[in-house]
């Protein structure tokens, strides 16, 4: 009888520790993937985009496309000719947005062609996305003009009401693309203006003492007319630098000199030794231009 008491207590204490961690804070929740940089883009900054990911054997092997942003903001979706689609951009998640994601990817893949689900802010316990996806498979983006993503090729199969969503949510896109001279890097037409933003996963002090030994060398820029560092966002634990262009820089005007500055950027950050009194005072302002986004 006693070591039938001792083992339901164990029991007890282990699901109350399971619970305490499904629902603890994760400062970084896509750490560990290879991808990460890319998909915090998606979910915080690009307005329409995708990428192909996979799930492992263990959880059915299917193919998954991560998009920006799916109808209604759901979750997730088994769109009506299987695909299988998940949604980053969501009014709001649990303390781990990587268990989110994954519970509702695996919630859609056991339920008929037209599920989907809306965002639950308590998943419960189970895996992460690190857990279930196939990091072997690349995390290739596409940044769209439109939304038409949502719908199958196959017009007998698309849903009248995601159909009649697309015109509004259309609208709403900023024109964005990827460059290709740094990982995880955008550019973007707002409001006429133009910014360039790039996602970084080294941490976040080494991204912002490269910048300010770069911002005290006056070489803090991609070379191209009116560029000017604005500042830095944190979204999801990494730093996000932002620069804004003139009105009619188009992508192609930088890639020659975001190249050079990557590789000014990669110096920067491979120094070890402290910043000295002029570095300081740059990263103080680095710093001072810095916003939490998420």
């Amino acid at each position: 009888m006693g070591k039938k008491s001792k083992k339901s207590k164990e029991e007890i204490i282990a699901k109350r520790l399971a619970k305490a961690n499904a629902g603890a804070w994760v400062p970084r929740p896509f750490e560990g993937l290879p991808f990460e940089a890319d998909l915090v883009c998606l979910r915080e900054l690009v307005p329409a985009a995708t990428a192909t990911a996979k799930l492992t054997e263990e959880y059915g092997g299917h193919d998954v496309t991560f998009a920006s942003l799916l109808p209604a903001a759901w979750q997730a979706l088994h769109r009506q000719d299987g695909l299988l689609m998940a949604g980053l951009q969501v009014p709001f998640s649990s303390p781990d947005p990587s268990r989110d994601i994954a519970a509702a990817l695996l919630a859609v893949a056991e339920g008929e062609p037209g599920t989907y689900r809306e965002v639950d802010s308590q998943p419960g316990e189970g895996p992460r996305l690190q857990d279930i996806l196939d990091l072997s498979v690349p995390f290739d983006v596409t940044v769209h003009e439109t939304f038409d993503f949502w719908l199958p090729e196959d017009e007998s199969q698309r849903d009248e009401d995601v159909v009649a969503a697309l015109d509004q949510a259309n609208e709403a896109i900023s024109p964005t693309e990827k460059l290709v001279s740094a990982p995880a890097a955008y550019w973007t037409s707002m409001a006429g203006r133009v910014y360039v933003r790039w996602a970084h996963t080294e941490q976040e002090d080494v991204v912002l003492n490269a910048l300010a030994r770069l911002h005290s060398a006056s070489g803090n820029d991609m070379g191209a007319d009116s560029g000017k560092y604005l500042g830095c966002f944190r979204a999801h634990g990494i730093a996000v630098p932002v620069w804004e262009f003139a009105p009619d820089t188009q992508p192609d005007d930088l890639e020659e000199g975001l190249a050079a500055f990557v590789a000014r950027f990669d110096e920067a950050a491979a120094v070890t030794s402290p910043l000295d009194h002029e570095e300081r005072r740059a990263k103080a302002g680095v710093v001072s231009r810095q916003l939490t986004i998420r």
